[in-house]
Protein backbone atom coordinates (compact mmCIF):
# COMPACT_ATOMS: atom_id res chain seq x y z
CA UNK A 1 0.00 0.00 0.00
CA UNK A 2 1.36 3.49 -1.13
CA UNK A 3 1.12 6.64 1.09
CA UNK A 4 -1.10 8.10 -0.67
CA UNK A 5 -3.71 4.81 -0.04
CA UNK A 6 -2.68 4.53 3.89
CA UNK A 7 -3.45 8.32 4.39
CA UNK A 8 -7.25 7.42 3.08
CA UNK A 9 -7.43 4.75 4.89
CA UNK A 10 -6.49 6.70 7.94
CA UNK A 11 -8.76 8.77 7.17
CA UNK A 12 -11.92 6.60 7.15
CA UNK A 13 -10.56 4.78 10.07
CA UNK A 14 -10.56 8.56 12.15
CA UNK A 15 -13.80 8.82 10.74
CA UNK A 16 -15.50 6.01 12.08
CA UNK A 17 -13.68 6.50 15.66
CA UNK A 18 -14.62 9.59 15.88
CA UNK A 19 -18.48 8.64 15.52
CA UNK A 20 -18.12 5.84 17.63
CA UNK A 21 -16.70 8.34 20.04
CA UNK A 22 -19.41 10.20 20.82
CA UNK A 23 -21.06 7.06 22.69
CA UNK A 24 -17.71 5.73 24.10
CA UNK A 25 -15.62 8.85 24.60
CA UNK A 26 -11.98 8.14 24.59
CA UNK A 27 -10.04 9.04 28.09
CA UNK A 28 -8.98 12.52 28.65
CA UNK A 29 -5.31 13.63 28.43
CA UNK A 30 -3.52 11.61 26.27
CA UNK A 31 -0.24 13.03 25.14
CA UNK A 32 0.08 10.76 22.23
CA UNK A 33 -2.19 9.89 18.65
CA UNK A 34 -4.35 7.17 18.79
CA UNK A 35 -2.71 5.17 15.93
CA UNK A 36 0.36 4.82 14.24
CA UNK A 37 1.13 3.65 11.15
CA UNK A 38 4.40 4.31 8.37
CA UNK A 39 3.07 7.86 7.85
CA UNK A 40 4.70 8.71 10.77
CA UNK A 41 7.79 7.84 10.38
CA UNK A 42 8.44 9.47 6.43
CA UNK A 43 11.74 10.70 5.77
CA UNK A 44 12.78 8.08 8.49
CA UNK A 45 16.27 5.97 7.23
CA UNK A 46 17.76 3.08 9.26
CA UNK A 47 21.20 3.65 8.53
CA UNK A 48 21.18 7.09 9.33
CA UNK A 49 18.43 6.65 12.33
CA UNK A 50 19.12 3.74 13.51
CA UNK A 51 21.58 1.69 12.21
CA UNK A 52 22.77 -2.23 13.92
CA UNK A 53 23.02 -2.36 17.56
CA UNK A 54 26.79 -1.50 19.06
CA UNK A 55 27.03 0.86 15.66
CA UNK A 56 26.54 4.58 15.39
CA UNK A 57 24.38 6.40 16.62
CA UNK A 58 23.70 3.13 18.98
CA UNK A 59 19.66 3.94 18.83
CA UNK A 60 19.51 0.15 19.37
CA UNK A 61 21.92 0.10 21.92
CA UNK A 62 25.66 0.18 22.67
CA UNK A 63 26.58 -3.95 22.39
CA UNK A 64 26.26 -5.79 19.37
CA UNK A 65 24.53 -8.37 21.79
CA UNK A 66 22.85 -6.55 24.57
CA UNK A 67 22.18 -8.73 27.49
CA UNK A 68 22.71 -12.09 24.74
CA UNK A 69 26.09 -12.30 25.77
CA UNK A 70 25.70 -11.13 29.29
CA UNK A 71 22.69 -8.68 31.70
CA UNK A 72 23.14 -5.88 32.55
CA UNK A 73 24.44 -5.21 36.20
CA UNK A 74 21.79 -5.41 39.08
CA UNK A 75 23.04 -3.03 41.01
CA UNK A 76 21.15 -2.57 44.31
CA UNK A 77 21.28 0.96 45.84
CA UNK A 78 22.03 0.85 49.50
CA UNK A 79 23.94 2.61 52.52
CA UNK A 80 22.11 3.41 56.22
CA UNK A 81 23.20 4.06 59.55
CA UNK A 82 26.74 3.29 60.07
CA UNK A 83 29.73 1.36 58.12
CA UNK A 84 29.28 -1.68 59.63
CA UNK A 85 25.09 -2.03 59.55
CA UNK A 86 25.99 -1.12 55.82
CA UNK A 87 28.55 -3.74 55.25
CA UNK A 88 26.20 -6.08 56.32
CA UNK A 89 23.45 -5.08 53.51
CA UNK A 90 25.97 -5.06 50.87
CA UNK A 91 27.55 -8.51 51.76
CA UNK A 92 23.85 -9.92 52.19
CA UNK A 93 23.12 -7.71 48.56
CA UNK A 94 26.33 -9.70 47.06
CA UNK A 95 24.90 -13.53 48.48
CA UNK A 96 21.52 -13.17 47.02
CA UNK A 97 22.48 -12.48 43.51
CA UNK A 98 23.29 -8.47 43.24
CA UNK A 99 26.51 -7.84 40.42
CA UNK A 100 27.35 -4.37 41.47
CA UNK A 101 26.94 -2.23 44.76
CA UNK A 102 25.47 1.43 44.87
CA UNK A 103 26.25 3.09 48.11
CA UNK A 104 23.94 5.70 49.48
CA UNK A 105 25.44 8.17 51.65
CA UNK A 106 23.98 10.49 54.51
CA UNK A 107 23.36 14.01 54.01
CA UNK A 108 26.15 15.22 55.99
CA UNK A 109 28.47 13.40 54.36
CA UNK A 110 26.41 14.54 51.04
CA UNK A 111 27.44 18.05 51.83
CA UNK A 112 30.76 17.21 53.35
CA UNK A 113 30.39 17.60 57.25
CA UNK A 114 31.76 15.25 60.08
CA UNK A 115 29.15 13.74 61.97
CA UNK A 116 29.85 15.32 64.69
CA UNK A 117 29.43 19.01 63.09
CA UNK A 118 26.51 21.08 64.74
CA UNK A 119 24.75 20.94 61.42
CA UNK A 120 24.84 17.38 61.44
CA UNK A 121 22.63 16.73 64.38
CA UNK A 122 19.42 14.34 63.63
CA UNK A 123 20.82 13.30 60.13
CA UNK A 124 23.55 11.18 60.89
CA UNK A 125 23.06 7.36 58.75
CA UNK A 126 19.75 8.69 57.72
CA UNK A 127 19.41 8.55 54.03
CA UNK A 128 23.07 6.57 53.92
CA UNK A 129 25.53 5.72 55.36
CA UNK A 130 27.94 7.97 57.46
CA UNK A 131 31.41 8.30 56.45
CA UNK A 132 33.52 10.08 58.58
CA UNK A 133 37.14 9.40 57.30
CA UNK A 134 39.36 6.09 55.68
CA UNK A 135 38.73 4.20 58.68
CA UNK A 136 34.17 4.31 58.25
CA UNK A 137 35.30 3.50 54.15
CA UNK A 138 37.82 0.61 55.48
CA UNK A 139 34.97 -1.11 57.33
CA UNK A 140 32.42 -0.60 55.05
CA UNK A 141 34.19 -2.74 52.85
CA UNK A 142 35.46 -5.05 55.02
CA UNK A 143 35.34 -8.50 53.23
CA UNK A 144 34.47 -7.54 49.91
CA UNK A 145 37.01 -7.82 46.78
CA UNK A 146 37.34 -4.70 45.30
CA UNK A 147 39.20 -5.85 42.28
CA UNK A 148 36.10 -8.30 41.77
CA UNK A 149 32.59 -6.31 42.41
CA UNK A 150 31.64 -2.64 40.30
CA UNK A 151 30.63 -0.20 42.92
CA UNK A 152 28.52 2.75 42.17
CA UNK A 153 29.01 5.99 44.65
CA UNK A 154 26.19 8.36 44.49
CA UNK A 155 28.18 11.30 45.76
CA UNK A 156 28.62 14.79 43.95
CA UNK A 157 29.95 17.94 45.79
CA UNK A 158 32.75 15.43 47.97
CA UNK A 159 33.52 12.90 45.44
CA UNK A 160 36.77 13.44 44.62
CA UNK A 161 37.10 12.74 48.70
CA UNK A 162 34.96 9.52 48.87
CA UNK A 163 36.86 8.15 45.83
CA UNK A 164 40.00 8.89 47.51
CA UNK A 165 39.25 7.03 50.35
CA UNK A 166 37.71 4.08 47.82
CA UNK A 167 41.44 4.32 46.41
CA UNK A 168 42.88 4.15 48.97
CA UNK A 169 40.71 1.14 50.80
CA UNK A 170 41.65 -1.04 47.68
CA UNK A 171 45.51 -0.21 47.78
CA UNK A 172 45.67 -1.31 51.68
CA UNK A 173 44.22 -4.46 50.08
CA UNK A 174 46.73 -5.04 47.67
CA UNK A 175 44.81 -4.00 44.58
CA UNK A 176 46.20 -1.54 42.22
CA UNK A 177 43.85 1.04 41.17
CA UNK A 178 43.90 0.31 37.20
CA UNK A 179 41.75 -2.62 38.56
CA UNK A 180 39.03 -0.84 40.06
CA UNK A 181 35.91 -0.58 38.06
CA UNK A 182 32.81 1.28 39.13
CA UNK A 183 31.39 5.51 39.37
CA UNK A 184 30.96 8.17 41.10
CA UNK A 185 27.98 10.06 40.30
CA UNK A 186 30.09 13.60 40.18
CA UNK A 187 27.60 15.63 38.82
CA UNK A 188 27.19 18.98 40.67
CA UNK A 189 25.22 20.50 37.80
CA UNK A 190 21.91 18.96 38.31
CA UNK A 191 22.43 19.76 42.09
CA UNK A 192 22.05 23.21 41.71
CA UNK A 193 19.21 23.09 39.20
CA UNK A 194 17.34 19.89 40.62
CA UNK A 195 18.52 18.24 44.29
CA UNK A 196 20.71 20.56 46.59
CA UNK A 197 23.57 19.16 47.85
CA UNK A 198 26.02 21.33 46.67
CA UNK A 199 28.70 23.22 48.31
CA UNK A 200 30.92 25.28 46.26
CA UNK A 201 30.66 27.57 43.31
CA UNK A 202 30.50 26.30 40.00
CA UNK A 203 33.92 27.40 38.25
CA UNK A 204 35.69 25.30 41.78
CA UNK A 205 33.16 22.84 41.08
CA UNK A 206 34.06 21.97 37.59
CA UNK A 207 37.94 22.26 37.99
CA UNK A 208 37.51 19.53 41.02
CA UNK A 209 35.61 17.41 38.16
CA UNK A 210 38.08 17.93 35.64
CA UNK A 211 40.79 16.91 37.91
CA UNK A 212 38.71 14.00 38.57
CA UNK A 213 38.91 13.15 34.74
CA UNK A 214 42.43 13.90 34.41
CA UNK A 215 43.42 11.62 36.81
CA UNK A 216 41.70 8.36 36.72
CA UNK A 217 42.81 8.79 32.67
CA UNK A 218 46.37 7.82 33.67
CA UNK A 219 45.19 5.95 37.10
CA UNK A 220 41.72 4.58 37.54
CA UNK A 221 41.32 3.59 33.82
CA UNK A 222 38.41 1.29 34.35
CA UNK A 223 36.58 3.85 36.63
CA UNK A 224 33.60 5.98 35.01
CA UNK A 225 34.60 9.35 36.37
CA UNK A 226 30.74 10.77 35.97
CA UNK A 227 27.58 9.47 35.93
CA UNK A 228 25.69 12.58 34.17
CA UNK A 229 22.16 12.05 36.09
CA UNK A 230 18.63 12.86 34.64
CA UNK A 231 17.44 10.91 37.62
CA UNK A 232 17.24 14.02 39.90
CA UNK A 233 15.78 15.94 37.07
CA UNK A 234 13.26 14.00 36.07
CA UNK A 235 12.25 13.21 40.11
CA UNK A 236 12.14 17.08 40.36
CA UNK A 237 9.15 16.59 37.88
CA UNK A 238 10.60 17.02 34.43
CA UNK A 239 9.28 15.21 31.12
CA UNK A 240 11.25 12.59 29.13
CA UNK A 241 12.37 15.09 26.80
CA UNK A 242 13.45 17.70 29.17
CA UNK A 243 15.47 14.81 31.67
CA UNK A 244 17.60 14.08 28.45
CA UNK A 245 17.77 17.35 27.20
CA UNK A 246 19.42 18.82 30.39
CA UNK A 247 21.10 15.95 31.34
CA UNK A 248 23.07 16.02 28.01
CA UNK A 249 23.29 20.00 28.37
CA UNK A 250 25.00 19.41 31.15
CA UNK A 251 27.07 16.69 29.84
CA UNK A 252 27.93 19.36 27.00
CA UNK A 253 29.48 21.74 29.83
CA UNK A 254 31.60 18.95 31.21
CA UNK A 255 33.35 18.32 28.03
CA UNK A 256 33.60 21.83 27.46
CA UNK A 257 35.34 22.66 30.91
CA UNK A 258 37.47 19.68 30.49
CA UNK A 259 38.42 20.17 26.70
CA UNK A 260 39.53 23.66 28.02
CA UNK A 261 41.63 22.16 30.85
CA UNK A 262 43.85 21.14 28.13
CA UNK A 263 42.23 17.20 27.87
CA UNK A 264 41.74 15.57 24.62
CA UNK A 265 38.30 14.64 24.63
CA UNK A 266 39.14 11.27 23.65
CA UNK A 267 41.03 10.68 26.55
CA UNK A 268 38.09 10.90 29.13
CA UNK A 269 34.95 10.79 27.02
CA UNK A 270 34.66 6.83 27.03
CA UNK A 271 34.13 6.91 30.45
CA UNK A 272 31.23 9.35 30.87
CA UNK A 273 28.41 7.29 31.68
CA UNK A 274 24.53 8.75 32.47
CA UNK A 275 21.77 7.49 34.78
CA UNK A 276 18.41 7.85 33.56
CA UNK A 277 15.22 7.35 35.25
CA UNK A 278 12.77 4.49 34.47
CA UNK A 279 9.15 6.33 35.12
CA UNK A 280 5.41 4.84 34.74
CA UNK A 281 5.10 5.02 30.82
CA UNK A 282 6.85 2.07 29.70
CA UNK A 283 6.80 2.66 26.01
CA UNK A 284 7.97 6.18 26.19
CA UNK A 285 10.53 5.25 28.51
CA UNK A 286 11.87 3.05 26.11
CA UNK A 287 11.91 5.66 23.30
CA UNK A 288 13.56 8.05 26.22
CA UNK A 289 16.52 5.78 25.85
CA UNK A 290 16.86 5.31 22.45
CA UNK A 291 16.60 9.27 21.67
CA UNK A 292 19.08 9.76 24.44
CA UNK A 293 22.13 7.49 22.76
CA UNK A 294 21.18 9.15 19.25
CA UNK A 295 21.42 12.50 20.70
CA UNK A 296 24.85 11.96 22.28
CA UNK A 297 26.37 10.02 19.74
CA UNK A 298 25.80 13.24 17.46
CA UNK A 299 26.92 15.41 20.37
CA UNK A 300 30.32 13.95 20.57
CA UNK A 301 31.09 12.90 17.11
CA UNK A 302 29.84 16.35 15.31
CA UNK A 303 29.67 19.04 18.18
CA UNK A 304 32.86 17.78 19.74
CA UNK A 305 35.09 15.87 16.99
CA UNK A 306 35.60 12.49 18.93
CA UNK A 307 36.94 9.65 16.94
CA UNK A 308 36.87 6.99 18.92
CA UNK A 309 33.74 5.18 18.75
CA UNK A 310 33.69 4.34 22.35
CA UNK A 311 33.17 8.10 23.22
CA UNK A 312 30.17 7.95 21.03
CA UNK A 313 28.33 5.37 23.50
CA UNK A 314 25.55 6.81 25.78
CA UNK A 315 25.98 3.95 28.63
CA UNK A 316 23.50 4.36 31.22
CA UNK A 317 22.84 3.53 34.89
CA UNK A 318 19.25 3.21 35.61
CA UNK A 319 17.26 3.61 38.69
CA UNK A 320 13.19 3.42 39.04
CA UNK A 321 11.03 6.34 39.63
CA UNK A 322 11.41 7.13 43.36
CA UNK A 323 8.90 9.43 42.73
CA UNK A 324 6.05 7.31 41.42
CA UNK A 325 6.28 5.21 44.67
CA UNK A 326 2.98 5.68 46.89
CA UNK A 327 2.73 5.36 50.64
CA UNK A 328 -0.90 4.43 49.62
CA UNK A 329 -1.38 0.51 49.24
CA UNK A 330 2.74 0.20 49.02
CA UNK A 331 1.94 -3.31 47.48
CA UNK A 332 1.23 -1.85 44.29
CA UNK A 333 4.57 -0.85 44.18
CA UNK A 334 5.89 -4.04 43.08
CA UNK A 335 4.08 -3.55 40.23
CA UNK A 336 5.25 -0.11 39.07
CA UNK A 337 9.00 -1.03 39.39
CA UNK A 338 8.33 -4.08 37.68
CA UNK A 339 6.76 -2.31 34.91
CA UNK A 340 9.59 0.32 35.07
CA UNK A 341 12.45 -2.82 35.23
CA UNK A 342 10.86 -3.56 31.66
CA UNK A 343 10.87 -0.41 30.38
CA UNK A 344 15.05 0.08 31.17
CA UNK A 345 15.69 -3.38 29.69
CA UNK A 346 13.75 -2.88 26.74
CA UNK A 347 15.31 0.62 26.80
CA UNK A 348 19.07 -0.97 27.01
CA UNK A 349 20.42 0.01 30.25
CA UNK A 350 23.87 -1.01 31.21
CA UNK A 351 23.02 -1.70 35.06
CA UNK A 352 19.98 -0.98 37.04
CA UNK A 353 18.73 -0.80 40.14
CA UNK A 354 15.19 -1.33 41.59
CA UNK A 355 14.08 0.54 44.31
CA UNK A 356 11.64 -1.15 47.19
CA UNK A 357 7.74 -1.42 47.61
CA UNK A 358 8.48 0.36 51.32
CA UNK A 359 10.29 3.13 49.64
CA UNK A 360 8.01 5.72 50.00
CA UNK A 361 7.61 5.25 54.25
CA UNK A 362 11.79 4.09 55.08
CA UNK A 363 14.37 2.82 54.34
CA UNK A 364 13.97 -0.59 52.98
CA UNK A 365 13.98 -3.56 54.32
CA UNK A 366 15.88 -6.36 53.91
CA UNK A 367 12.64 -8.22 52.52
CA UNK A 368 11.74 -5.89 50.81
CA UNK A 369 15.31 -5.37 49.18
CA UNK A 370 15.43 -8.85 48.11
CA UNK A 371 11.71 -8.76 46.46
CA UNK A 372 13.24 -5.75 44.35
CA UNK A 373 16.23 -7.46 43.39
CA UNK A 374 14.34 -10.62 42.79
CA UNK A 375 12.03 -8.28 40.29
CA UNK A 376 15.10 -7.87 37.91
CA UNK A 377 16.28 -11.54 37.84
CA UNK A 378 12.90 -12.79 36.78
CA UNK A 379 12.94 -9.58 33.91
CA UNK A 380 16.39 -11.22 33.16
CA UNK A 381 15.52 -14.80 33.35
CA UNK A 382 11.95 -15.44 32.69
CA UNK A 383 10.18 -12.44 30.82
CA UNK A 384 12.20 -13.20 27.26
CA UNK A 385 12.51 -9.50 27.41
CA UNK A 386 16.34 -9.81 27.20
CA UNK A 387 16.43 -12.21 24.45
CA UNK A 388 16.27 -9.90 22.01
CA UNK A 389 18.31 -7.03 21.11
CA UNK A 390 15.95 -3.87 20.96
CA UNK A 391 12.60 -5.80 20.66
CA UNK A 392 10.34 -3.08 20.13
CA UNK A 393 12.53 -1.24 16.95
CA UNK A 394 10.25 -1.06 13.92
CA UNK A 395 7.24 -0.04 16.33
CA UNK A 396 5.52 2.95 14.25
CA UNK A 397 4.65 4.15 18.12
CA UNK A 398 7.71 3.58 19.74
CA UNK A 399 9.90 5.01 16.58
CA UNK A 400 8.10 8.12 16.29
CA UNK A 401 7.91 8.68 19.98
CA UNK A 402 11.61 7.94 19.73
CA UNK A 403 12.43 10.80 16.71
CA UNK A 404 9.47 12.97 19.13
CA UNK A 405 11.72 12.95 21.94
CA UNK A 406 14.69 13.58 19.85
CA UNK A 407 13.28 16.48 18.01
CA UNK A 408 12.24 17.81 21.70
CA UNK A 409 15.27 17.53 23.28
CA UNK A 410 17.10 19.47 20.29
CA UNK A 411 15.44 22.37 20.78
CA UNK A 412 16.12 22.30 24.51
CA UNK A 413 19.94 22.11 24.09
CA UNK A 414 19.77 24.64 21.50
CA UNK A 415 17.81 27.16 24.23
CA UNK A 416 20.03 26.52 26.22
CA UNK A 417 23.19 26.90 24.06
CA UNK A 418 22.28 30.35 23.49
CA UNK A 419 21.55 31.36 26.77
CA UNK A 420 25.15 30.60 27.13
CA UNK A 421 25.31 27.03 28.07
CA UNK A 422 24.00 24.90 30.98
CA UNK A 423 25.93 26.77 33.93
CA UNK A 424 24.79 29.84 32.88
CA UNK A 425 21.01 28.41 31.97
CA UNK A 426 21.62 27.11 35.36
CA UNK A 427 22.64 30.40 36.95
CA UNK A 428 19.74 32.02 35.74
CA UNK A 429 17.01 29.73 36.49
CA UNK A 430 15.78 28.62 33.33
CA UNK A 431 16.42 25.05 33.57
CA UNK A 432 14.65 25.16 37.11
CA UNK A 433 11.92 26.92 35.64
CA UNK A 434 10.58 24.41 33.40
CA UNK A 435 10.83 21.53 35.49
CA UNK A 436 8.92 23.29 38.02
CA UNK A 437 6.28 23.99 35.40
CA UNK A 438 6.23 20.30 34.23
CA UNK A 439 5.97 19.35 38.21
CA UNK A 440 2.87 21.88 38.42
CA UNK A 441 1.26 20.66 35.29
CA UNK A 442 2.02 17.15 36.79
CA UNK A 443 0.57 17.62 39.93
CA UNK A 444 -2.23 19.57 38.97
CA UNK A 445 -3.61 16.78 36.87
CA UNK A 446 -3.30 14.52 39.67
CA UNK A 447 -5.00 17.04 41.93
CA UNK A 448 -7.94 17.08 39.62
CA UNK A 449 -8.22 13.77 38.82
CA UNK A 450 -7.05 14.02 35.07
CA UNK A 451 -4.35 11.35 35.61
CA UNK A 452 -5.04 8.48 37.62
CA UNK A 453 -2.57 7.03 40.60
CA UNK A 454 -3.92 4.05 41.52
CA UNK A 455 -4.51 4.30 45.49
CA UNK A 456 -4.24 7.91 45.99
CA UNK A 457 -6.96 9.55 43.76
CA UNK A 458 -8.52 6.05 42.62
CA UNK A 459 -9.29 2.84 43.87
CA UNK A 460 -8.52 4.18 47.39
CA UNK A 461 -9.01 1.55 50.52
CA UNK A 462 -8.65 1.79 54.41
CA UNK A 463 -5.30 1.00 55.31
CA UNK A 464 -4.11 -0.10 58.64
CA UNK A 465 -0.52 1.80 58.69
CA UNK A 466 1.93 -0.45 57.56
CA UNK A 467 4.26 -2.13 59.95
CA UNK A 468 8.39 -3.87 60.20
CA UNK A 469 9.57 -0.32 58.31
CA UNK A 470 13.06 0.11 58.58
CA UNK A 471 14.29 2.57 61.13
CA UNK A 472 17.61 4.21 62.12
CA UNK A 473 18.27 4.63 65.74
CA UNK A 474 19.27 8.24 67.03
CA UNK A 475 22.42 6.39 68.75
CA UNK A 476 23.83 5.67 65.86
CA UNK A 477 24.90 9.87 65.63
CA UNK A 478 26.12 8.67 68.98
CA UNK A 479 28.60 6.01 67.94
CA UNK A 480 30.01 8.34 64.65
CA UNK A 481 30.67 10.90 67.22
CA UNK A 482 32.27 8.38 69.43
CA UNK A 483 34.60 6.93 66.74
CA UNK A 484 35.65 10.21 65.89
CA UNK A 485 36.66 11.59 69.09
CA UNK A 486 38.55 8.06 68.86
CA UNK A 487 40.32 8.29 65.59
CA UNK A 488 41.44 12.05 66.19
CA UNK A 489 43.12 10.38 69.50
CA UNK A 490 45.04 7.76 67.55
CA UNK A 491 45.86 9.25 63.82
CA UNK A 492 49.05 11.48 63.49
CA UNK A 493 47.84 14.68 63.75
CA UNK A 494 50.83 16.59 63.01
CA UNK A 495 50.57 14.62 59.59
CA UNK A 496 46.95 15.80 59.30
CA UNK A 497 47.57 19.13 59.64
CA UNK A 498 50.53 18.98 57.26
CA UNK A 499 48.19 17.82 54.62
CA UNK A 500 45.56 19.92 54.88
CA UNK A 501 47.78 22.73 54.61
CA UNK A 502 49.68 21.51 51.53
CA UNK A 503 46.05 21.37 49.94
CA UNK A 504 44.88 24.76 51.11
CA UNK A 505 48.15 25.22 49.22
CA UNK A 506 47.41 23.94 45.97
CA UNK A 507 43.38 24.80 46.19
CA UNK A 508 44.79 28.64 45.63
CA UNK A 509 46.77 27.43 42.11
CA UNK A 510 44.49 26.47 39.82
CA UNK A 511 47.13 24.37 37.73
CA UNK A 512 47.57 22.12 40.22
CA UNK A 513 45.20 18.74 40.16
CA UNK A 514 43.75 18.63 43.53
CA UNK A 515 43.30 14.26 43.64
CA UNK A 516 46.76 13.50 44.65
CA UNK A 517 46.75 16.12 47.12
CA UNK A 518 43.73 14.73 48.71
CA UNK A 519 44.70 11.18 48.71
CA UNK A 520 47.58 12.43 50.74
CA UNK A 521 45.11 14.17 53.37
CA UNK A 522 42.64 10.99 52.94
CA UNK A 523 45.66 8.80 53.97
CA UNK A 524 46.68 10.58 57.09
CA UNK A 525 42.80 9.63 58.22
CA UNK A 526 42.16 13.46 57.79
CA UNK A 527 37.79 13.69 58.37
CA UNK A 528 35.81 14.65 55.35
CA UNK A 529 34.78 17.46 57.14
CA UNK A 530 38.44 18.90 57.48
CA UNK A 531 38.81 18.53 54.18
CA UNK A 532 35.78 20.24 52.73
CA UNK A 533 36.20 22.44 55.13
CA UNK A 534 39.69 23.51 53.80
CA UNK A 535 38.01 23.59 50.28
CA UNK A 536 35.08 26.17 51.82
CA UNK A 537 37.46 28.62 53.03
CA UNK A 538 39.08 28.69 49.70
CA UNK A 539 36.54 28.64 47.61
CA UNK A 540 33.98 29.74 49.34
CA UNK A 541 30.29 28.53 49.47
CA UNK A 542 27.47 28.24 46.40
CA UNK A 543 24.06 29.96 47.80
CA UNK A 544 21.15 29.08 45.16
CA UNK A 545 19.43 32.19 43.76
CA UNK A 546 15.22 32.35 43.69
CA UNK A 547 13.81 30.87 40.39
CA UNK A 548 10.60 33.07 40.21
Amino acid sequence: MNNESLKLKVAEYTAKVEKASAKFPERKNIEYNRLYTPLDLEGMDYERDLGLPGSYPFTRGVQPTMYRGRFWTMRMYAGFSTAEESNKRYRYLLSSGSTGLSCAFDLPTQIGYDSDDAISEGEVGKVGVAIDSLADMEILFDQIDLGKVSTSMTINAPASVLLAMYIAVAEKNGISPDKLNGTIQNDILKEYAARGTYIFPPKPSMRLITNIFEYCSKNVPNWNTISISGYHIREAGSTAAQEIAFTIADGIAYCEAAIKAGLNVDDFAGRLSFFWNAHNNVLEEVAKFRASRRVWAKVMKERFGATNPKSWMLRVHTQTAGSMLTAQQPENNIVRVALQTAAAVMGGTQSLHTNSKDEALALPTEDSVRVALRTQQIVAYESGLADVVDPLAGSYYVEAMTNEIEADAWKYIQKIDDIGGAVVAIEEGYIQREIQDSAYKWQKEVENNDRVIVGVNKFQIEEKPVEGLLRVDASVGELQKKKLADLRAKRDNAAVKAALAKLEAACGDEEINLMPVIMEAVKTYATLGEICGVMRKVFGEYQAHATL
